[in-house]
């Protein structure tokens, strides 16, 4: 009998103690200039615990930019029937003001009716620059995606773009990427897209699982001029697991692509053996070829922690020479919010 795929929680909690053969982590230290070892240590954005709230249960997946001159962070938000998109405001980076849902599900679409992510907007390509969007054919540009079903990440994802005028009200265009038109290593499903222009060239990263009941998920890219046809990079996938042992060795997801200097950097999530999920980053010097640093870049904190679980699912953003390096912080209960770590002390961080 064929048992049902289980769901990313799930795998995390049995993937503990099993060997998964892979390539090996190998590369030089992470960046001094990358660091970010001073963690906020509270919830920066949190779920609302409204009942019957698009927000009731979590929030997860941060993107984080400056419009104007004030800061706004997309978010994912689990209401107990899927995934919606909501919207946050700051002036600090700290201290973040709910603005509402901005993409819903839509019950009469076959795509969006039980779940819509959106993960990410075309901004500015600098790890160190202020974080601007860019628009592209007049309006901002963003990615999604969706599930098939109702629940926490019920059957396979496809990922298509999206479109909005005033960053409140999107359109949606249909899918671009589906996974049963990849290879093996993407035919499980595909998660959290990545949207960078270069030149006016497109590359849409994003990570997939195979479909094995206890799965990889690796991290590949798709490249397109005209944003109809996309074409798979050959050498997908472009981050692949580690070896037994390493940080990534089940995982390498969600990936976050800036430039950073004459190279780029791939923030990403990797979840080991023990099931621990943690960030860490590889540099790239062409958005194609990649190599990893050895060490992570956001660990989880202690038993206690509100990140005591795991602490994963990168969004960078750079403010008066600051790096601050958001992410999903997972606490032993369960409870998932968004928190933050920086590259030097800022207002209430910690190290």
């Amino acid at each position: 009998m064929l048992l049902p795929p289980p769901t990313r929680r799930g795998f995390l909690k049995t993937a503990a103690g099993v060997s998964i053969a892979g390539m090996p982590l190998r590369g030089a230290p992470i960046p001094a200039d990358l660091r970010t070892p001073y963690k906020l240590n509270r919830l920066a954005v949190r779920a609302s615990g409204k009942p019957g709230a698009y927000d009731e249960k979590a929030v997860d997946c941060p993107f984080v930019f400056l419009d104007g001159e004030r800061y706004y962070m997309t978010f994912v938000a689990f209401d107990g029937a899927g995934y919606q998109t909501g919207l946050a405001s700051s002036d600090n980076l700290l201290d973040w003001k709910p603005e509402g849902l901005i993409l819903g599900r839509d019950p009469r679409s076959e795509i969006t009716r039980y779940n819509v992510a959106m993960n990410w907007i075309v901004r500015e390509n600098g790890l160190f620059s202020e974080g601007r969007l860019k628009k592209i054919r007049g309006r901002y540009l963003g990615v999604y995606h969706a599930y098939p079903k109702p629940g926490y990440e019920q059957g396979s994802a496809a990922i298509g773009l999206c479109w909005s005028s005033d960053l409140r009200k999107w359109e949606i265009d249909p899918p671009c990427l589906h996974p049963e038109d990849g290879a093996a290593w993407e035919r499980g499903g595909l998660y959290k897209p990545c949207l960078v222009e270069e030149n006016g060239v497109f590359h849409l990263f994003y990570n997939a699982k195979t479909t094995e009941q206890r799965w990889h998920e690796q991290t590949g890219v798709a490249i397109s001029r005209d944003l109809r046809t996309w074409k798979r990079h050959d050498s997908n996938p472009i981050l692949r697991n580690g070896a037994a042992g390493s940080p990534d060795q089940w995982f390498a997801s969600d990936p976050c692509v800036l430039r950073y200097g004459r190279q780029w950097a791939l923030f990403y999530f990797g979840l080991d053996g023990k099931g621990v999920a943690r960030d860490l980053v590889a540099l790239s010097p062409d958005l194609l070829k990649t190599q990893k640093c050895e060490g992570v870049l956001v660990d989880i904190g202690a038993a206690a922690a509100l990140d005591g679980k795991y602490a994963h699912k990168p969004s960078m953003i750079c403010r008066k020479g600051v790096l601050y390096h958001f992410y999903c912080a997972v606490a032993k209960d369960g409870t998932r919010g968004i928190s933050v770590a920086t590259s030097k002390p800022v207002g209430d961080t910690k190290g």
